[in-house]
């Protein structure tokens, strides 16, 4: 027995010496892990080594509800050389740029509805797309009517701040003929299955169409078709045979996903503990959201190849929640499911059929 307490000892005496030596070079320590964090990251364009084809940064997942994981819902798409934005939720922009998205190539912004937690990111958005897409002409932003007020409005806040930015960066770095947005309002033809290109070079077509989220009328959904690949994006919606329509065939389809019976537990116990308008706020939301359910049986409709789930209510605090909260979705749907999580990049190369996941990560 004498070996081992002279085992444990030794492991005693190491462990000793390296909390001790970690103290007296901890600001060494420190500062060489900042220096190295800035040699990986700083002016790295980390979409350079991506292949041609389209990718899906997934820079929020969340709803309005407090989420300290998950940013509101935020969608960017680098489909070859172009980029965009769908939606643009509160925290979404700051993903992106923790990301990598390569916000110089921003093409526009497009809209699914006007629900705040879908606009509120814009403002920090669009300075970005400003300042650090060097841009001389507005940010577009592409919507259902009602766009131009809330792009106006935006641009009204930002403007006194807009005038900081030339007078200490100067016009090289901040033009003012690139700040705020230009709204590009998008009608669509009328009734449930109404759809229309909104953008098509031959390689890329961009393809709005109706969903339903009544009372909030119109509410979109998008296409994204790229070479041989394609994404279809619900918004926010209820199961919508005009969206499953729409999406047949796509390789991925990122559709919104609200658990009944997690949002039903949680609005009772706020009745149970007298916050009354807190459990009507909890009921009102159950019948204009799709469950993870509805999402499957959607994705198997239209013929998709992966679903992943975002614009997820209520918060997943943990990662074994999840499991719970996708409840009975694989039972109707053959192929993988995946509950969103913000920093996941997917990517769709041109020319094959791989669907390729990063990490969750920045």
């Amino acid at each position: 027995m004498m070996w081992v307490k002279r085992g444990v000892i030794a492991l005693i005496g190491v462990g000793l010496v390296l909390v001790i030596g970690f103290n007296l070079f901890k600001k060494q320590i420190a500062e060489r892990a900042f220096n190295q964090g800035v040699e990986r990251n700083a002016g790295i364009n980390r979409s350079a080594g991506l292949p041609d084809g389209l990718h899906v940064y997934l820079c929020g997942t969340g709803s309005p509800m407090a989420d300290p994981r998950r940013a509101g819902p935020c969608l960017g798409i680098l489909a070859g050389q172009k980029a965009y934005v769908f939606d643009v939720g509160s925290g979404g922009s700051r993903n992106l740029g923790s990301m990598g998205f390569p916000m110089p190539r921003l093409q526009g912004v497009y809209l699914t509805h006007l629900h705040s937690d879908h606009i509120d990111g814009l403002g920090e958005l669009l300075l970005g797309s400003w300042i650090g897409g060097a841009r001389s002409t507005p940010t577009p932003i592409h919507g259902p009517v009602g766009t131009a007020d809330v792009v106006d409005g935006f641009n009204m806040a930002y403007r006194i701040d807009s005038t900081y930015r030339v007078a200490h960066h100067g016009t090289g770095i901040a033009n003012p003929a690139g700040f705020g947005g230009q709204a590009v309002e998008i009608e669509l033809p009328a009734g449930p299955a109404g759809q229309s290109v909104v953008f098509d070079d031959g390689d890329l077509r961009i393809t709005a169409l109706r969903v339903d989220h009544a009372p909030i009328d119109p509410a979109f959904g998008y296409r994204i078709d790229y070479k041989d690949r394609s994404v279809s994006i619900s918004g926010d919606t209820i199961y919508h045979p005009g969206f499953v329509a729409a999406s047949q065939g796509v390789d991925l389809m990122l559709h919104e996903a609200l658990n009944q019976e997690m949002v039903s537990a949680i609005g009772a116990r706020l009745a149970e503990r007298g916050q009354a308008r807190g459990a009507k706020i909890f009921s009102d939301i159950l019948d204009y959201h799709a469950t993870p359910e509805d999402a499957a049986r959607a994705a198997q409709e239209a013929g998709v190849r992966e679903l992943v789930l975002y614009h997820l209510v209520p918060p997943l605090p943990v990662d074994l929640i999840e499991l719970a909260f996708v409840g009975e979705a694989k039972s109707y749907f053959d192929g993988p499911i995946t509950v969103g999580r913000d920093g996941m990049l997917i990517s769709l190369p041109a020319g094959s059929e791989e669907v390729i996941r990063s990490r969750p990560g920045f």
